[in-house]
């Protein structure tokens, strides 16, 4: 459940980051064709290093399992999260939203990891939804037009983000980060190429665009998902999910400074909280019990499968 600060203050102002620059992405150019770029260029970039470096990419049933996790955190998170930025989500509601990630998490570890929470890591996701509702609240009850398809589509990039976490755990825990991330962009970037095809797209921004695209794929495509991949392999999905209560006060602080949108009372009690859930998950004796599953792969299940059934410890790269 332990995550180095460095890391994870990392992943968090990576992260947050993601969202100002979403909304200012879609902004200049429709956000599928902004997705079909960012996806391009991030998956052409990791898998020239990964060929470089000699890394190993995933074959077989693992490069299915890795393909699941790219339509999961990639396709589904960021596609749905950008339609809803398009149709007026502000960016730190998207983020509050996708915050929520803990309790997504901690429902679907269950049935899937057979991983139950303790009654620390529960009292700890109580605390971060109250960080997430105390700096969303104000503003949904402001501008109840954010309600409907918009927010319908930013629950499901969090439905995206907390399973593909939960399945990245259980089924890619040796998969090598660079080249499973190649991998997981360019099967993310089939379906989204084809509705940017299939749809009226445009660039209304152009000056913009071409700041923005290659910001997107350096710090959200290139570092910003991996290091989420590497933190659930080596903390697991419910830990790592922990760290989203911060992004949405993280995000409403860079977005003043992008955006202009300047953040209020909400966003500070919600960074207080956020902190507040952290430090009561990350005490000692808080980790969660894991179950032994009732049923496991089949017969043909490898040693290194059967030991992914359980939370992987090690730091994998």
């Amino acid at each position: 459940m332990r995550i180095p600060p460095l890391p994870a203050a990392a992943f968090i102002l990576l992260w947050a980051f993601g969202y100002p620059l979403g909304a200012l992405g879609v902004s200049a150019m429709s956000p599928m064709a902004l997705l079909t770029i960012r996806f391009a260029g991030s998956a052409a970039a990791l898998g020239i290093i990964a060929v470089v470096t000699r890394r190993a990419f995933p074959r077989g049933r693992q490069l299915g399992h890795v393909a699941v996790v790219g339509l999961l955190t990639q396709f589904l998170q960021f596609g749905c999260a950008y339609l809803g930025l398009q149709l007026g989500v502000p960016a730190v509601i998207v983020a509050l939203v996708i915050a929520l990630n803990p309790v997504a998490t901690a429902i679907l570890a269950w049935p899937v990891l057979g991983q139950r929470l303790g009654s620390r890591q529960w009292i700890g996701i109580a605390v971060g939804t109250a960080a997430v509702l105390a700096a969303c609240l104000p503003r949904v009850m402001a501008d109840a037009s954010t309600m409907g398809i918009a927010v319908g589509l930013t629950l499901l990039a969090l439905t995206g983000v907390a399973l593909g976490g939960i399945y990245q755990q259980r089924f890619c825990g040796g998969v090598d980060l660079v080249a499973g991330n190649a991998v997981q962009l360019t099967v993310a970037l089939i379906p989204t190429a084809a509705i940017t095809l299939a749809t009226p797209e445009s660039i209304t921004d152009p000056l913009r665009a071409a700041w923005v695209l290659p910001t997107m794929i350096i710090a959200s495509s290139m570092i910003a998902t991996t290091l989420f991949l590497r933190l659930v392999n080596t903390a697991g999905a419910a830990a790592t999910s922990m760290l989203f209560t911060l992004i949405p006060s993280a995000s409403a602080l860079l977005a003043w400074g992008l955006l202009g949108q300047r953040p209020d009372l909400g966003i500070v009690i919600g960074l207080v909280l956020g902190a507040a859930s952290l430090v009561i998950v990350r005490r000692p004796g808080a980790s969660p019990r894991t179950i032994e599953p009732a049923t496991t792969a089949g017969p043909g299940t490898s040693g290194e499968q059967k030991r992914l059934t359980h939370l992987p410890r090690g730091a994998l790269s």
